[in-house]
Order: C-alpha cells, then sequence, then structure tokens
C-alpha cells in the first residue's frame, strides 16, 4: 500500500495557482487533489471520495463574487452530505459565513488565509467526520460484530466494558451492572442475555423502583388466585415468566427488606412459591440486576443484606459515566441527531461548531438519556437547518461571540483527538499518529505544543 493511501484525503477547490501550492505544501500530511472550478471540484468528489474539502468561494467564472462558490458548496452537499466542507472567503466575510453555514458548510475562514489557524480547522473537521463515519459502522454492524447490547461508543473506557460483558456473557453468573441513571445498563444487561447460551430464552425486565412495594413481591413471584382480594386467577411472576432466559432486576437497592429474603431463598434453591401457593415451582433463570445505588453503604446501614449482594454479585461491572468516555458525548449527539431528524422528518444537517464544542465540554450529568432527550427536542424545535448551543439549551448561541472563541475550541478538539488517540493506542507513536492520520514529526510538535506525553 502506498503511503498516498495512508493518508486522509483534502480536496482544496482553489483558483488561485500560488495560493494551490502553497496549501499543497502546507498539508503535506494529507493526500491533497486541487481544483480549480466547480467541474474539476465535482469530478474531484466523486473520483476520491474526501472527507473534508476547503472551498473558496470565489471560483471563476465569478472570481470576485460568490455565486459560484456556493454553488459548488450546494452541489457538494447535495451528493456527498457527509463531507465536512470548510469555506474560505474574503467577500462580504459574515454574510458569506452564515449563508455557508446555512447551505451545510462545517466551518467558514475569512481571507487572507492564515494555514496554522486553517490546519487547526481542517484537523478538527477530520476527527468529526472520524466520528461520524464510527457510529455509521457502529450502527450497521450485527450486534455479534459490533459493541454488546448496541452500545454506541468509541470510548476506550466503554469498549473495556463491553469487551468484559462478552467475556462473562457465555458464563451463566449473575452479574451486577453498577452505574449512574441513564448510562445505559439495560442496554448492557440485554447485550449480556443476546450474545449467552440463553440467548432464545425470554429476556424479562422488572424496574424495582418503579412499582409500589405491596405489588412487587406479586409482580415477582406471581399469586394463586384467591390469594387476596381482586385475584380472581392464577398469575405467574416475572421470575416464572424468564424461565430458559435472563431476569432483569433494574434498581435492586429499591427491593424492601422482606422481599430481599424471599429473593435470596429462591437465588439459594432455584424454587419458588407464588402467593397463596404452597406448590414449589422450580425455575431455571439467569439473574442480572443494576442500581445507580452504593450496595456496599447500604449494607454497613442495615438495609440491604449482605449474603443476598453476594449472591447477585458474583460479576460486578461498572459502568463509566458519559463524562468519562472520551468522545462519546460527540459520537451519540450525531447518532442521536441523525434517528430523530429521520423519525420527525426534520431536515437538519448537523451541528454548529459552537454546539460541538458545547456537547464536548458538558458534564451531562443525566448521561446518555439527558443527551437522548436534549437533541431530541432541539430537532423538533429547531429553525436553522443545523443545532446551535441555544437548541440544545447549553448556553449562548450567538454565533458572532462564539466565532471569537473558535481558536481556543478548536484546540480543546485537538487535544482531546490527541489524548483520545493516545489511549487507544496505549502509547505507541506510530499507531497513534496513523490514528490521528499525520506524521510522526507532526504528532511531536502537537504533544509538545499542548504539553502532552505519550
Amino acid at each position: 500500500m502506498s503511503e498516498d493511501n495512508l493518508r486522509p484525503k483534502l480536496l482544496v477547490v482553489e483558483d488561485d495557482e500560488g495560493l494551490q501550492r502553497q496549501l499543497r505544501w502546507a498539508y503535506e500530511d494529507y493526500d491533497v487533489t486541487i481544483a480549480g472550478d466547480r467541474e474539476s471540484a465535482i469530478a474531484a468528489l466523486h473520483a476520491i471520495e474526501p472527507p473534508v474539502v476547503t472551498l473558496d468561494l470565489g471560483l471563476p467564472p465569478d472570481p470576485d463574487g460568490t455565486s459560484e462558490g456556493f454553488a459548488t458548496l450546494e452541489e457538494i452537499m447535495a451528493l456527498r452530505p457527509n463531507t465536512k466542507v470548510i469555506v474560505a472567503s474574503g467577500h462580504g466575510a459574515r454574510e458569506s459565513a452564515l449563508g455557508a453555514i446555512a447551505k451545510g458548510a462545517f466551518d467558514f475562514y475569512q481571507k487572507p488565509v492564515d494555514i496554522d489557524e486553517l490546519g487547526h480547522i481542517v484537523r478538527r473537521a477530520m476527527h468529526v467526520h472520524a466520528l461520524e463515519e464510527e457510529n455509521r459502522r457502529l450502527q450497521r454492524a450485527a450486534t455479534g460484530e459490533g459493541v454488546v447490547g448496541g452500545i454506541i461508543t468509541g470510548a476506550p473506557e466503554m469498549l473495556k466494558v463491553a469487551r468484559m460483558i462478552e467475556r462473562v456473557a457465555s458464563a451463566d453468573v449473575s452479574v451486577m451492572l453498577l452505574g449512574a441513571s441513564g448510562t445505559g445498563k439495560e442496554l448492557l444487561a440485554k447485550g449480556l442475555h443476546d450474545n449467552s447460551l440463553r440467548e432464545k430464552g425470554p429476556f424479562i425486565a422488572i424496574n424495582c423502583a418503579a412499582i409500589p412495594e405491596t405489588l412487587l413481591e406479586s409482580e415477582l413471584f406471581g399469586y394463586e388466585k384467591g390469594a387476596f382480594t381482586g385475584a380472581v386467577k392464577s398469575m405467574e411472576g416475572k421470575i416464572e415468566r424468564a424461565e430458559g432466559g435472563t431476569l432483569f432486576l433494574d434498581e435492586v437497592g429499591d427491593i424492601p427488606l422482606p422481599l430481599q429474603v424471599k429473593l435470596l431463598r429462591f437465588l439459594q434453591e432455584r424454587v419458588i412459591e407464588r402467593i397463596g401457593g404452597r406448590r414449589p415451582i422450580p425455575v431455571d433463570v439467569r439473574i442480572i440486576c443494576a442500581t445507580h445505588q452504593n450496595l456496599e453503604a447500604m449494607i454497613t446501614a442495615g438495609s440491604f443484606r449482605e449474603d443476598l449482594y453476594y449472591r447477585l454479585a458474583e460479576i460486578v461491572v461498572r459502568i463509566p459515566s458519559l463524562a468519562e468516555r472520551q468522545g462519546d458525548a460527540e459520537l451519540l449527539a450525531h447518532h442521536f441527531l441523525s434517528k430523530f431528524a429521520r423519525e420527525h422528518r426534520r431536515q437538519i444537517k448537523g451541528f454548529t461548531p459552537a454546539a460541538l464544542a458545547k456537547i464536548a465540554d458538558w458534564p451531562w450529568p443525566g448521561n446518555v438519556r439527558e443527551l437522548e432527550n436534549r437533541i431530541k427536542r432541539a430537532v423538533i424545535m429547531a429553525e436553522g437547518s443545523r443545532l446551535t448551543p441555544d437548541d440544545l439549551d447549553l448556553g449562548s448561541g450567538d454565533e458572532e461571540s462564539t466565532s471569537l472563541n473558535l481558536k481556543r475550541v478548536r484546540e480543546i478538539a485537538e487535544r482531546r483527538a490527541i489524548e483520545q488517540a493516545i489511549a487507544r493506542s496505549e502509547g505507541n507513536i506510530s499507531l497513534t499518529a496513523k490514528l490521528l492520520g499525520i506524521s510522526r514529526p507532526t504528532l511531536y510538535y502537537m504533544l509538545k505544543d499542548h504539553g502532552l506525553e505519550a
């Protein structure tokens, strides 16, 4: 394989020959293709399918205006909507910027071109495109080929959890999933079931916190006809319904102490008795449970049985919060945008750079569920073609004031990308450079610039 095939492809649409040479020299880390007009740009778009395009709006036959540049932008977005187009112009900068973003451009840069500044934008565009491609790949992958449970992630922290789930899935042991609300515990529980020897059996889930204490016992164990007022017929419980499969006890920390005793007896003997019944019923079922509570503290306080804990927690899996999953907030944001735009038939093309920066920096106390809800609401309510921080209720969406801080935004995004690549490659410089699509000398320079070590 040639060196060019290893480098990310970059299409530069620029009619100034001097600037063409300058940009080709500046982008030595990319496989650069130059186009001087709309026709050659579209031909190159079909030929090389570049992830990123830099586009000068002043193209012939309108080199002193923007009409031909905007026409080229529209055609690129129509043919390759996932391509990141960075638009440059010296003509009415603010008006051109707003027009370009409205038509689907990823970012805008005012001439005269600052090579270093434009280089930051290109690297960030490459990173975002790579995240989106990974998202689409995971969506296309079958469960056995991708991340368990349909979890969408590129973060080393979450991939480690996924690999652990895959390892313990085939072992018929009880698993406890520990993590904050909204981190995907039920998805991982379903992934455990789907990758186990019980996959053809039922997967029965019950949220122990959502059912009143007086009803939880009958929901779990069932009841016989006449066991209490209103019991006009016998009813099997969730445990029986899970025969041959998996029972998922969500928020197991909310099970009251008297019911904990009955659940412990079932786990020890693998038989149950319905409420009002006298006949023991054997049940073959695997137990997976989850909670956001500190069960060890509850054991100390006397509100959770220690012997039950050790029956349920033969394997413990701790799930990181969204804030601890490097790069996943942006990855999931694009996934949810695509999903809800399709469901609600909205022509939302993406996020503004300011919105992506906010998504990356937000602490996400409600984790993935909070992110999903914010994206869904924004897709329904947004008026523009790209979601802004205001649409997401993440702060100011003033494009003019935001643009003043774009350099800082790009520095943060660049540092995050480098850190993630270092983590994935376990500090291997060559692999880190390859993941980032840059040369080793460039990586050394960037590490020094950001004060990082591999």
